[in-house]
């Protein structure tokens, strides 16, 4: 019975059961509601389509035109980064940008395949390809491990977790993943047989190799599509914000410039090649398809192979996707919603792995395009996917004949940008080292070794610097010796917050400026013991007497002996006792079990060290420390002269909470004591009797 009674009395007085229960209660009363507006959530077309106005349909039509044309050379390019067969990256796009129309939560974000999702399913699919497993049933296993990711994420609004990658991390492997993308695409620019060489090294070694059987007519087409690209990119900007005919024309010429050259140069390989059978002048894509493939389940014992290499893919592909909507979202003053994108991510994923498609996600060329044609809605990928499926349906026989080296040049042009300049990098270095460390590394890890490594060596090194840094963060100390050398404008915050103008000698006031929990716990009651050891005499003790009385080790004293040299005693001696110590818990809003031990064996040295009779004074505990400490049944009394209590509780000699610094260090103390003050430059004795 005394079980049963035990287990009632938790259920009732217990903190966490109490709030098991309060939000379970709170979740009933609030799921129909709730199921209501997370449904609704999930299809914002719902939102906006009945204040659609029709004026807008222009813009849209425009917008989802000229998406449709850039999106065609674009994903035959990013298909080709992935070392899938190219007519797989038109059977990528076709879809995304409808199921955007009912999803999306911006108007100009641009999904389908991109060059850094390219990448990742790349190196997939060298590592799987030995075991048997066609290319693009490699790219559709990992677009259906990103399709799970993003729906776990996403339908259980874990969006906040993205942000544990940081913008420094991010820079440096999307810029590391931009300079593989364009190195990998320097053979098919010259003409030159495929590098195999999986890190960069091994790259610029094989083209270099390989120089002397470049094929001159590939490097006329490239470089050719190279300059062409570059010039249709500079005229736009010289001259596509005039508004004038000419420079309509070339806005439209630099916008489309992809599908333009894709245009140009697919015609001369027509014209040159049409009658050399087999033997063309340089490497052709040769697309021979025409429709779009039955859907089906990737296979289940493939999907669990890919899902280990498909998680850089999914953290690159997500963070440039929710980056795309929040940063247009800012431009063009409305908000995106991130934990949505990432619902949208997972499922596209998930639904277009069954057309054997690769993954897919925001791009911000193709975003950048959108923007600039004024789009109104997410309704313009309506259009953009009528214009895909006429290419694969109508179109294709056509694609045969793009020059391989086109397409390079068409990829290189789009990752340039993705580079980020050296002095964004040196702003890393100016504005934190760990934030400089955490970026090289992503970037020189990437580029010569494996993206997965290189990512997992950056978040790797930011969670141990994190880690680290909750261990190592300093705790501030100040006592009646450590006023006298405060700055001017300490001083003055000092004396703001009530404190006298000089500390009683025997007491030192100790500030937190983490949580204190398992990391830190034991580091913090170290700092504390050592510093009171430091700067203030220890009562007459078995423990702390003449070494010549001990027969144990004297390693603490060294320590100790070390410590106060460091500090400039010359006489400990001369060290006054320590009668009061105040811990600031102000910025302390976490405690775990781990801290709470350490402060009962704070509490157990301090008196070995200082006698029974030293306080220990807390100031700014908070609610939720003060319920943490209830819990652990750590006794903490509330000041005695604000209570009705005082006569009961004054005797004892147990921790205590002040309402601020000031009451706490001046507060009547427990028992009589002779303090030695300074006044007017001269010690005095200061007596306090209760």
């Amino acid at each position: 019975m005394k079980v049963v009674d035990r287990v009632k009395d938790d259920l009732r007085t217990d903190v966490t059961w109490n709030r098991v229960g309060t939000v379970t209660a709170k979740s009933a009363r609030a799921l129909p509601l709730g199921t209501k507006h997370y449904l609704l959530d999930k299809v914002p077309i719902v939102g906006w389509l009945p204040r659609y106005n029709l004026k807008w349909i222009i813009n849209d039509l425009i917008a989802g035109l000229t998406l449709g044309l850039l999106l065609i050379p674009q994903s035959l390019s990013y298909a080709k980064i992935a070392t899938i067969p190219v007519e797989y990256g038109l059977q990528s796009s076709w879809l995304p940008a409808t199921l955007y129309t009912f999803m999306g939560s911006t108007k100009d974000l641009s999904t389908g395949p991109t060059s850094l999702i390219g990448l990742m399913t790349a190196n997939a699919v060298s590592s799987l390809t030995p075991h048997g497993y066609t290319p693009q049933a490699i790219a559709s296993a990992v677009a259906m491990c990103m399709g799970i990711m993003g729906m776990a994420i996403g339908f259980l609004n874990l969006g906040f977790l993205l942000e544990f990658i940081s913008e420094p991390i991010l820079a440096g492997f999307i810029s590391a993943v931009a300079l593989t993308i364009g190195l990998g695409q320097v053979s098919a620019l010259l003409g030159e047989e495929k590098v195999t060489a999986s890190h960069a090294a091994g790259q610029i070694r094989q083209i270099l190799r390989q120089l002397p059987q470049a094929n001159g007519y590939a490097c006329a087409v490239g470089f050719t599509g190279l300059l062409f690209l570059v010039l249709l990119e500079q005229g736009g900007k010289r001259l596509g914000d005039k508004k004038t005919v000419l420079g309509r024309t070339v806005w439209f010429f630099s916008i489309t410039r992809a599908f333009m050259c894709l245009l140009l140069f697919t015609g001369v390989s027509y014209a040159v090649n049409k009658d050399r059978g087999k033997h063309t002048l340089f490497d052709l894509v040769k697309l021979t398809y025409s429709g779009i493939n039955a859907p089906e389940v990737p296979s289940a014992t493939l999907v669990g192979k890919a899902f280990p290499l498909a998680i850089p893919a999914f953290i690159g592909g997500i963070l440039e996707h929710v980056a795309i909507a929040r940063a247009f979202g800012v431009k063009n003053n409305y908000v995106s919603d991130q934990t949505q994108e990432v619902t949208y991510f997972g499922v596209i994923n998930f639904v277009n792995s069954f057309f054997h498609s690769m993954g897919v996600g925001g791009a911000m060329s193709r975003t950048s395009v959108n923007s600039m044609c004024k789009v109104k809605s997410p309704l313009s990928g309506l259009v953009t996917t009528a214009v895909i499926l006429v290419c694969i349906f109508k179109l294709s026989g056509a694609l045969y004949w793009i020059p391989k080296a086109t397409l390079s040049a068409i990829i290189i042009t789009a990752v340039a940008p993705l580079v980020r300049s050296p002095k964004e990098f040196y702003g890393f270095w100016k504005t934190s080292l760990a934030d400089f460390i955490s970026s090289m590394l992503a970037f020189w890890v990437c580029f010569f070794t494996t993206t997965y490594e290189g990512l997992a060596a950056a978040v790797g090194f930011n969670i141990l610097y994190i880690l680290l840094r909750q261990v190592f963060k300093p705790i501030t100390q100040v006592g009646s010796t450590d006023q006298q050398k405060l700055s001017e404008l300490q001083q003055s915050m000092m004396s703001a917050s009530g404190l006298p103008a000089t500390l009683p000698e025997d007491v030192r006031i100790f500030r937190f400026h983490e949580s204190f929990f398992f990391p830190n716990a034991y580091r913090l009651k170290t700092a504390i013991l050592e510093t009171i050891q430091t700067h203030h005499a220890p009562a007459y003790s078995t423990l702390h007497g003449e070494e010549a009385e001990r027969n144990w080790s004297v390693h603490g004293e060294r320590r100790v002996a070390r410590l106060r040299k460091k500090a400039g005693i010359i006489d400990p001696s001369a060290l006054p006792p320590i009668s009061i110590v105040v811990l600031d818990f102000t910025k302390v809003n976490h405690m775990d079990a781990t801290a709470i031990s350490h402060l009962h064996s704070l509490l157990k040295e301090l008196r070995l060290y200082a006698g029974p009779d030293v306080e220990v004074r807390f100031v700014g505990v908070s609610k939720t420390i003060r319920e943490r400490f209830e819990r652990a049944r750590f006794t903490l009394h509330d000041d005695p002269w604000l209570t009705a209590d005082q006569d009961d509780t004054w005797t004892e000699n147990v921790p205590r909470a002040y309402r601020n610094l000031s009451v706490a260090v001046q507060a009547p103390r427990r028992r009589s004591s002779v303090v030695l003050m300074e006044k007017d430059g001269e010690k005095v004795e200061h007596v306090e009797e209760v």
